[in-house]
């Protein structure tokens, strides 16, 4: 039955966002929609073949198919479909079919595109998620390449520290990077030259840079936050941070640098922990970070950023944690490097976490030294306790011996998981993957993450079984665009965000990185990662980035609701306590994630 135009109007004014449209435009689309009838079993678009338009369900029902033929949206009236494809290639990424008779109304590209650029309701609803750059103008969440001096002032090794001043000040910085041979070496400072050579009474005609200059000092690299920059200042104390790719001396960050900085609030709570002397007086500071978590959040910064500040303040307790210890039991018989992985370790914490850690001590450690490694590591979990960084459930500790030993031992771990994965085996590799440095001797493991990664990547049952484990945390999906919340108990008719909502996709790039033999441990790194490695398609990373971007930020943003009710923030939401609006989205970012799964376990490329 052909619709008369003022019934298309009527049925628009019941559907978001035509509903919100100026009154003069709903009344110009309702002229512009086609109608258009399938029966039972009808194909209305295939995978690939290009779009028409957006489709608009008046009457029946249509389920969408991914590349594996897996229904993943059974639609209903009001629901539209197509608009995945329009806004990458122009090319259908699913399959539609009639699941009834139904009555569609399909709206023109062109048309829906126009409203795109002129209809800002219009673009909000179906951009899903994928929030505009406008609010990485924070400095705290600009890259470090991009407000460094650029290119760096530099001098010789062997040059004179009157040469090296007379450059200073002909070319107005207050320091000077030493390279030799385009390696770089150290850095010379307005500071060095009024504490190594004029205090201690040195000829600066005869004195040599490298003989005053600070060796090997502490640098960012590019990919770096500009809040690391601030924060390493502050826990360093120093004034000049060198920025390095590899060996070599690219930029100069100064405090001059960090005039207009804004990122105060954690940067503030990293510099009072710098200074605590007890856990207990750490625990003051910590229990802020609820407060920060909503500051962050309500100034509308992304995701990553709020949960790579949060997990700063964590890395902070952690170092303070360990000098301490430090102080107290003399420093270690052999270097050691302390390590979290979890949430912490791939910078993703948010308002509840707990701890995950372990040390990899070098090789030649004599058993009657193994105790001091101990009692470091009861020592800073006690304290992470304290600090309200909870016990592991499972143990996953530098306190338990097993996560405790030197790297030989480490290397035969990984091997055992690499070459017999059995369901233990994944899940702690799962974990051990997602390890990064914290404090100590780096290189201990740096070395071991290249090997094993190298290792994994070329073991094709290892791999087969990570993605079989990536795939048991299934999002929360039900049929007709509802949810599978939790049926009984505290959380019921919930959703956990945290296991069916950011973990599938944290196994997913953890995978990807596994496949690409990919160093970064953080989730949005990994997926960029592999989308520029050739991993996943290019549509394929940006739908997946977008939904996690979606799932991750409404996430945080209940967890502020908790905390601004009085209540602690936990992972668990109620999605019908949203509106249809908010729910609508959140459903369609796990149906591509299930999509995402779906290729994955079918040995295939991402949709493209």
């Amino acid at each position: 039955m052909i619709q008369a135009q003022s019934d298309v109007l009527a049925f628009l004014e019941t559907v978001h966002p035509y509903d919100s449209l100026p009154r003069d435009e709903i009344e110009r689309v309702s002229t512009r929609f086609q109608e258009l009838s399938f029966s039972a079993g009808a194909e209305i678009y295939h995978r690939g073949s290009p779009l028409p338009g957006i489709f608009l369900i008046m009457d029946g029902a249509v389920e969408i198919m991914d590349a594996t033929n897996t229904v993943v949206s059974e639609l209903a009236p009001r629901n539209s479909f197509g608009e995945r494809g329009l806004l990458a290639d122009g090319f259908a990424a699913t399959t539609a079919t009639a699941r009834s008779n139904c009555t569609l109304l399909m709206l023109p590209k062109d048309e829906f595109r126009r409203l795109m650029q002129e209809q800002a309701v219009f673009a909000r609803f179906f951009t899903r998620g994928r929030f505009a750059d406008s609010r990485r103008g924070d400095m705290a969440i600009q890259k470090v390449s991009e407000l460094m001096s650029r290119p760096p002032i530099v001098c010789a090794p062997t040059d004179t520290v009157r040469s090296a001043a007379t450059l200073m000040r002909e070319r107005h910085v207050s320091s000077l990077g030493v390279v030799d041979g385009g390696r770089f070496l150290g850095i010379l400072t307005t500071r060095d030259l009024a504490g190594r050579v004029l205090a201690e009474g040195l000829d600066p005609d005869a004195t040599a840079v490298s003989a005053v200059m600070t060796a090997d000092p502490v640098g960012l690299p590019g990919e770096a936050l500009g809040s690391d920059i601030l924060h390493l200042m502050l826990e360093r104390r120093v004034g000049h941070l060198p920025v390095v790719e590899g060996d070599r001396l690219v930029g100069m960050i100064t405090q001059t640098d960090l005039i207009r900085f804004h990122a105060i609030s954690s940067a503030q709570l990293i510099r009072d922990i710098a200074t605590a002397e007890t856990p207990e007086a750490m625990r003051a500071i910590s229990t802020r970070i609820p407060q920060l978590l909503v500051q962050l959040v309500g100034s509308n910064n992304a995701h990553e950023v709020v949960t790579r500040l949060i997990t700063d303040i964590a890395d902070s307790v952690t170092r303070r944690l360990i000098m301490l210890a430090e102080r107290e039991l003399g420093p270690p018989p052999v270097p050691y490097v302390w390590l979290a992985c979890g949430s912490q370790g791939r910078q993703e914490q948010s308002g509840v976490s707990d701890q995950d850690n372990c040390i990899f001590i070098e090789d030649g450690v004599e058993p009657e030294e193994m105790p001091w490694f101990q009692q470091l590591a009861a020592k800073v979990s006690r304290g992470l306790d304290i600090c309200g960084y909870f016990y592991c459930p499972g143990d996953m500790m530098a306190t338990n011996p097993r996560w405790c030993q030197p790297v030989s031992v480490w290397r035969s771990y990984f091997r055992d998981w690499i070459y017999r994965p059995d369901p233990t085996a994944q899940m702690l590799a799962s974990v051990m993957f997602d390890l990064r440095p914290i404090c100590g001797a780096s290189s201990l493991y740096q070395d071991l993450q290249a090997e094993t990664l190298e290792e994994a990547s070329r073991n094709s049952i290892f791999t087969a079984h990570m993605i079989s484990n990536s795939l048991k945390h299934a999002p929360p999906l039900g049929l007709l665009r509802g949810f599978a919340t939790i049926r009984s108990g505290e959380h019921r008719n919930q959703i956990d965000m945290k296991h069916n909502g950011v973990v599938p996709v944290v196994d997913l790039g953890r995978v990807y990185a596994l496949m690409g033999r990919l160093s970064p441990v953080n989730t949005r790194a990994r997926l960029l990662a592999a989308e520029e490695a050739g991993i996943i398609s290019g549509a394929g990373a940006r739908d997946l980035i977008a939904a996690y971007d979606l799932i991750a930020d409404m996430r945080l943003r209940n967890q502020v609701r908790q905390v601004r009710d009085g209540r602690k923030p936990d992972n668990f939401l109620a999605p019908y306590d949203f509106g249809d609006f908010e729910r609508s989205h959140l459903r369609d970012a796990f149906v591509v994630v299930r999509t995402m799964q779906s290729a994955l376990a079918n040995g295939g490329r991402a949709p493209v």
